[in-house]
């Protein structure tokens, strides 16, 4: 399963049921679970944990140094989780002291010629659209979606099962549940048609849009408008997970539509 003309350092550690095409350079201080395809000149560099079952496509580069100049030297990871995909030309750098390490979850496609810089974390079922940057510390939960040339300031954090229209210049936080888009950034509405495939019902969605009718289009700011939500929508695991997000937003979350 590995070609002749790839290039292994012996303390590299291969799983079962790897296949490694010609012209892959793989470094020493690197993990890669049963299963996973390196496609010919993909390159993974010391510090890479690469999980099972995954696909890393011609140019990608998994671990290289940050691009950060506070970085030292420091002993830090890229860790790609299981099932997940890597196409063309994408970076995926090291963590820096920050972090310790930079995090692609389980199930994830990162589209090509996309950019994961130093501490980033993707959570599960991510998806990075082609051409997408993210710079360092960003943070994406489960089933983000940003479409493609997406730029995503650092330090930026995106909520669950959100979906970013593409081109987009991402500064700000953007909430779960939500579709964000436009120039500049503004709220789009919730995305209920992503939500639905994933099997939230009717009830729920609603639950959830009157939330955001009322941080959004009540006129009140997000702190009068994040008591009400307390004091008049009923408690639910969506309802949680949308005010703690706000609540942490350190960045502060993206405006509406209309402000």
């Amino acid at each position: 399963m590995t070609h002749n003309l790839s290039l292994i350092h012996p303390e590299a550690i291969i799983g079962e049921n790897v296949t490694v095409g010609p012209f892959v350079t793989i470094d020493k201080n690197v993990v890669i679970g049963d299963g996973t395809i390196l496609f010919p000149h993909a390159t993974v560099l010391s510090g890479a944990r690469i999980g099972k079952n995954c696909k890393i496509f011609p140019g990608a580069v998994i671990a290289g140094i940050p691009q950060d100049l506070k970085f030292q030297g420091e002993e830090t990871t890229a860790e790609i989780g299981d099932n997940t995909t890597i196409r063309e030309c994408v970076t995926v750098n090291r963590g820096t002291a920050a972090k310790g390490r930079t995090v692609i979850g389980n199930d994830c496609l990162i589209m090509a010629y996309s950019h994961v810089a130093h501490d980033c974390i993707l959570h599960d079922h991510v998806i990075q659209g082609n051409a997408t940057q993210l710079a360092g510390e960003v943070e994406a939960d489960d089933y983000a979606i940003l479409s493609g040339g997406t730029l995503v300031h650092q330090f930026t954090k995106i909520g669950k099962h959100v979906m970013i229209q593409g081109g987009s210049k991402v500064s700000k936080d953007i909430p779960p549940y939500i579709m964000a888009g436009r120039e500049p950034m503004t709220y789009s509405g919730v995305n209920s048609i992503g939500l639905r495939r994933r099997g939230f019902d009717n009830e729920r969605v609603y639950a959830i849009q009157e939330i955001y009718r009322i941080l959004y289009q009540s006129g009140m700011n997000n702190k009068d408008a994040v008591k009400y939500i307390e004091d008049n929508i009923p408690e639910s695991e969506d309802r949680i997970e949308i005010i703690t997000f706000i609540q942490n937003s350190q960045r502060g979350i993206v405006r509406g539509y209309f402000e």
